[in-house]
């Protein structure tokens, strides 16, 4: 179904009086309007738009009203009371389907599929076992090649894959090319949880041995046994810190020094003798916590046998040496190299793919809660999968609290593969936020270096964090937190050059960037913000002396932008190329999530939060002055085909008229509304 042929002539919107022009170049000359050729201009639209907004404001200065309180959007539902509100951020009342509402209206039994003997349940089955029935009532293939068979010989969706026809025989058996198929092949996605620790974390009987001595050692012990996911409730005493304190008013201000913590220093003396300093519940006599060792105990730990009688006697076993020996860390070059941000929603695993094609060098999966993956929960767990593309993978872990983030820390070591930890500190979602969490941990420094310290003891690949410059525009602190950082042994810090309530609004702030990376010297730091085009790359890279840079929205808007990077040019990228991108994530997703209609489904709606970002490029021959500026908003235009100005439009009805083009037809109650909303224009 993809477009074909040569470029096409402009498609030329319907001609508009002169006078009428002129009353339209007022939208054109607004601030923050991206400059068009005017060849390519749509006026119908452009002169609707002037319309609306003259009646729009003329309403408003006849009823006395201003322009807040009118519909900013035909598709925002009102709220409780009855009144629009403006549109911005998230659509957080947008419909929302179960998977099971897109499914197939008979399902057939996944064991039977495999065995016809092999359901348990027998006659109580809630699935189908007649593949008559299930093939009467089965949608009509998409087409005639499946990826997933094509690229691995077998299909193990059998006859529920939407391109069946391709892979099965008369007697609906699936079909296996020996030619590609290799039973000793191994899966090109791993980081899956096993069953058996799936099922030990959700009955809460996994051991977490390691990160209960370092718990022990700062007095979390008894709080990390009774709490067991990360919330608001903690009983502990750091859980009623109002997040949202600026880190100045908890300094010590005898000390004279502003980015000074209150401290509480107590001797402790350990098992060896050796006497110990132990500052807000930290061992401060080494430069950082070793995973195998165990701390010390704290002082408020009644011991009733005497510490000599503890001591160790006789020669030193293999045991004692290996505990000598400082346990060896993963080291990762990341200086010059070109970071995918972790995006949630939009950064999933096909994404990823097109990325990495495209030249990303460093990948990072979805922000996944601790509290979660202590739970066991799949949906939680699938952020962590990675494809064998991903030659520098990471995943990022949020949460408030130590015994929750050394818990989770110890353990991924044991049982994904990762080359580096992220710690989010910079996310901020209200309900991350009020948790304590994300940019709430920049400003609780003690909790802070608890949860750092504790998952660098746990971890065998280097720790890096993700923060924004604070919390309040007014107020940026991360220059005061980054040499924390180095000292607590964090490997690489990114720097999102915004404040927690800006969020994604204005200018990312580049100039503080630049002091946060000398700050943080000899400890690489990543800058992030407004990067969409090779020109904001060099720029950046080369005013600031950061170490590399981290592209997110610039990846989502343009994924080819790291080849443009690389390569120094402006791609002026056709729209068959950007189809073919469509293609590719359409066919991983379809090999990640699978290809009978539940895999199809959720495949179509990523690709159209995808959509909702990347309609808001615009192509280099159709700018007036290149390149094109994430600030920016374009005005209404035409692309130099059809297909370009259909993924130019802003509809959602155009992105599922794209997504239909190579996943079929949506189903009859298929809706969608983007979950993020462009608010950053201003």
């Amino acid at each position: 179904m993809e477009q074909k042929g040569e470029a096409e002539a402009p498609t030329v919107a319907k001609e508009v009086p002169q006078a009428e022009k002129e009353l339209a170049e007022s939208v054109l000359n607004a601030p923050g309007v991206l400059r068009i050729k005017k060849e390519f201009l749509d006026w119908n639209k452009l002169l609707k738009t002037h319309h609306n907004q003259s009646s729009t404001e003329g309403g408003s200065q006849a009823s006395g009203e201003s322009d807040k309180t009118s519909p900013q959007d035909e598709t925002e539902p009102p709220n409780k009371k009855g009144k629009w509100k403006k549109a911005k951020g998230q659509n957080k009342r947008r419909p929302h389907q179960k998977p099971s509402e897109l499914c197939d209206a008979v399902r057939l039994c996944p064991s039977f599929l495999k065995d016809p003997d092999s359901c348990k349940f027998g006659d109580r089955c809630r699935f189908s076992h007649s593949v008559e029935e299930y093939l009467a009532n089965k949608p009509a293939d998409i087409g005639d090649r499946c990826y997933v068979y094509d690229t691995h010989g077998r299909c193990p969706f059998g006859i529920t894959c939407r391109f069946a026809k391709c892979h099965t025989d008369d007697q609906n058996q699936n079909v296996v090319n020996p030619e590609v198929y290799s039973p000793e092949a191994k899966p090109t996605t791993c980081n899956q949880i096993p069953k058996d620790i799936q099922t030990s974390l959700r009955k809460k009987q996994f051991k977490f041995p390691k990160s209960d001595q370092y718990l022990r050692a700062i007095g979390k012990l008894s709080t990390a046994q009774a709490s067991s996911n990360d919330n608001v409730g903690n009983k502990s005493s750091d859980a009623k810190v109002n997040p949202g304190t600026p880190l100045e008013s908890r300094v010590d201000k005898g000390s004279g020094n502003s980015s000074a913590t209150v401290v509480n220093d107590v001797q402790v003396n350990t098992q060896d003798g050796e006497v110990r300093k132990i500052r807000n519940g930290n061992d401060f006599s080494t430069q950082e916590v070793q995973g195998c060792e165990a701390p010390s105990p704290p002082s408020n730990v009644e011991n009733p046998v005497p510490m000599e009688a503890n001591r160790p006697s006789g020669s030193v076993t293999d045991e004692d040496a290996v505990k000598l020996i400082p346990r060896e860390r993963k080291k990762l070059e990341f200086a010059d190299k070109l970071y995918l941000a972790p995006l949630t929603t939009v950064g999933n695993l096909p994404f990823r793919r097109v990325c990495k094609g495209l030249g990303a060098d460093i990948t990072c999966g979805e922000m996944a809660m601790a509290s979660n993956l202590l739970q066991g929960q799949s949906s939680e767990w699938a952020l962590l999968k990675r494809h064998q593309s991903e030659d520098v993978f990471g995943v990022q872990i949020c949460g408030s609290h130590p015994e929750v983030m050394s818990h989770v820390s110890e353990l991924l070591n044991d049982t994904i593969s990762v080359d580096f930890v992220d710690v989010n500190v910079g996310c901020p979602i209200d309900l991350v936020f009020k948790r304590g969490g994300g940019c709430a941990l920049m400003g609780r420094l003690t909790k802070f270096e608890q949860v750092v310290k504790g998952m660098i003891g746990m971890l065998d690949v280097p720790l890096t964090v993700k923060m924004r410059t604070g919390i309040y525009e007014e107020k940026p602190f991360a220059y005061r937190v980054v040499p924390h950082l180095q000292d607590w042994g964090v490997s690489l810090v990114t720097l999102h050059g915004r404040s927690r309530e800006q969020r994604y609004t204005k200018l990312a702030d580049w100039d503080y960037i630049s002091e946060c990376a000398k700050a943080a010297s000899p400890m690489p730091l990543f800058g992030n913000g407004d990067i969409l085009s090779f020109e904001d790359a060099n720029r950046h890279r080369q005013s600031t002396g950061v170490a590399g840079l981290m592209i997110a929205r610039g990846a989502l808007i343009k994924p080819w932008i790291f080849t443009e990077i690389k390569e120094q040019r402006h791609w002026d990228i056709s729209s068959h190329e950007r189809f073919q991108m469509l293609k590719d994530f359409s066919n991983y997703g379809l090999e990640h999530w699978g290809s009978d209609t539940q895999g199809v489904e959720k495949t179509r709606r990523f690709m159209l939060e995808w959509l909702s970002f990347l309609f808001r490029y615009v192509p280099v021959g159709v700018l007036e002055q290149p390149p094109q500026k994430i600030n920016l908003r374009p005005p209404y235009f035409v692309g130099r085909d059809d297909l370009e100005t259909l993924m130019a439009s802003g509809n959602c009805a155009d992105w599922v008229r794209l997504s239909e083009m190579l996943l079929g037809p949506a189903p009859a109650n298929f809706n969608f509304l983007p979950k993020h909303k462009a608010n950053s224009y201003r």
